[in-house]
């Protein structure tokens, strides 16, 4: 039976490229999304013509604790095994302070930090039994500040906390490790100016903005690695220096 890899948000973007990467591999996905079933249909339709079951969606929306359990329940049930996650899925937008609200707080602590640590959770006991990996998506800016996103850096930090305590904490059976992205990608349903992007592409070291090839051999490399556990991988091209 080939190893089985949950990552939430897989599809589209960052998520849909790592889902590709890992089946090439020989590994079956669970591909979670919340909205984009065309999207997630689509990824799954073109892995089960390649090879056959290899590939389950299953929709859930990460702020509510009852679809964070069935997540779970589902991928357990349906596949057989979970050999390893990758916490992907994020919300990200901006909340200054004096316009947030309660429901600002649910949506943006919720994929970011309440489902990656439910979902470690949840699969703890099979990941231990299958000697597996967790590897978490965070975000550069927690150790700069982004201003006007302040509920959502204390979501990324809380998870780079997790990434760490839960690294010792599960070790030697689970590695858990983060990779917290630079300029990657614009946000979804943003389009930066020319402007924008060259200023952002002259604060980078490596004079360019990254790709989601950079942040996917990154979790190949870290799924890969069997002494690193409890890093968190900076793939920014030395924006963070």
């Amino acid at each position: 039976m080939n190893k089985t890899i949950l990552i939430t948000g897989a599809a589209k973007r960052i998520g849909r490229e790592m889902a590709k990467a890992f089946f090439d591999k020989g590994w079956d996905i669970v591909i979670h999304f919340n909205n984009s079933i065309e999207d997630a249909q689509s990824l799954a339709d073109q892995m089960n013509a390649q090879r056959s079951n290899s590939a389950l969606i299953i929709q859930a929306n990460l702020d509510h604790a009852k679809d964070i359990e069935k997540l779970a329940d589902l991928a357990l049930s349906k596949n057989g095994r979970i050999d390893a996650l990758i916490n992907n899925a994020s919300t990200f937008y901006p909340t200054p302070v004096g316009t947030f609200s309660e429901a600002n707080w649910e949506a943006l602590m919720g994929s970011n930090l309440k489902a990656p640590l439910f979902l470690i959770q949840a699969f703890c006991e099979e990941l231990k039994k299958n000697n597996g990996f967790i590897i978490n998506v965070t975000d550069i800016n927690v150790d700069k500040a982004l201003i006007n996103h302040s509920i959502y850096l204390a979501a990324k930090s809380g998870l780079q906390t997790l990434t760490r305590a839960l690294a010792k904490e599960l070790a030697p059976d689970i590695r858990v490790n983060a990779i917290a992205p630079g300029a990657i990608l614009e946000p979804p349903n943003v389009e930066w100016t020319s402007e924008q992007k060259n200023k952002i592409i002259n604060s980078v070291p490596m004079a360019r903005m990254g790709t989601e090839k950079d942040i996917v051999d990154a979790a190949i490399y870290l799924s890969e690695a069997e002494y690193v556990t409890g890093q968190i991988l900076n793939i920014d091209g030395g924006k963070s220096l």
